[in-house]
């Protein structure tokens, strides 16, 4: 057995406001707890958590998640939805005949509702992708890290799905814009099913993974071979 990629954890100023915003969107409940808020995934769909930080941002983040749609009308309702729950829409330089809406969180983070008939994404469910910037190097770390089958690979790019299917982790390759300060978007990895989260940890850095520390809570810190932090929770 080796960890579970359970989560993606987001900072921000407000948890409970954000983690309302991400609820109502993909349709899910809000469960509070001593770190923030979080909503749960399933065995298929990456959960997302919701932590306090006073931190500013620094920097463009390093991942965003793509949201699928069914048909050109579905697409406009899930924007719609979106904006009404406090949205905005983002230009990052996107073209008009490129078919996904850019758009940005109540703290502006970028996400990118995708066009129907997307190949990539069929299938994935409605959190289809986490697309991060990275290299082939750290697709290849978390290929290993979870053993999840790698399901592209092709130039420098990459992604690994889950056996199980449903939401794809993808990394678009050089170039990889200089990290600046503490990612505000992170992994969170719940141990394998006998607790021992020591000897994952052990795993991990023999892997290429780097040691940071261990938090208040007891999650121990690591970063990727890309310097991206992450965190393996401690045993529930």
């Amino acid at each position: 057995m080796t960890c579970q990629l359970v989560a993606v954890c987001f900072d921000a100023s407000a948890p409970p406001r954000l983690a309302h915003f991400w609820a109502g969107l993909l349709g899910r409940d809000v469960v509070r707890d001593a770190g923030g808020a979080f909503l749960p995934g399933t065995d298929t769909q990456l959960g997302l958590r919701f932590a306090a930080s006073r931190a500013k941002r620094v920097g463009e983040n390093r991942l965003h998640l793509h949201l699928t749609s069914a048909s050109p009308d579905d697409q406009q309702q899930t924007v719609a939805r979106a904006l009404a729950l406090g949205a905005g829409h983002l230009d990052l330089g996107q073209r008009p005949e490129e078919g996904h809406v850019v758009l940005a969180d109540p703290e502006g983070n970028a996400f990118c509702v995708i066009e129907p008939g997307n190949k990539f994404l069929a299938g994935c469910g409605f959190l289809g992708e986490i697309a991060c910037d990275g290299t082939r190097e750290v697709g290849l770390f978390w290929h290993a890290a979870l053993h999840w089958p790698l399901v592209w690979d092709q130039g420098q790019e990459t992604a690994v799905q889950s056996p199980r299917g449903g939401t794809k982790v993808a990394w678009g390759g050089p170039p990889v814009a200089p990290k600046q300060g503490r990612s505000r978007q992170r992994f969170e990895l719940a141990p394998p099913a006998d607790g021992d989260q020591r000897s994952e940890v052990d795993r991990l850095v023999s892997l290429g993974a780097t040691w940071i520390g261990v938090g208040e809570d007891g999650t121990v810190m690591l970063a990727d071979p890309d310097g991206n932090e992450f965190g393996v929770l401690t045993p529930r």
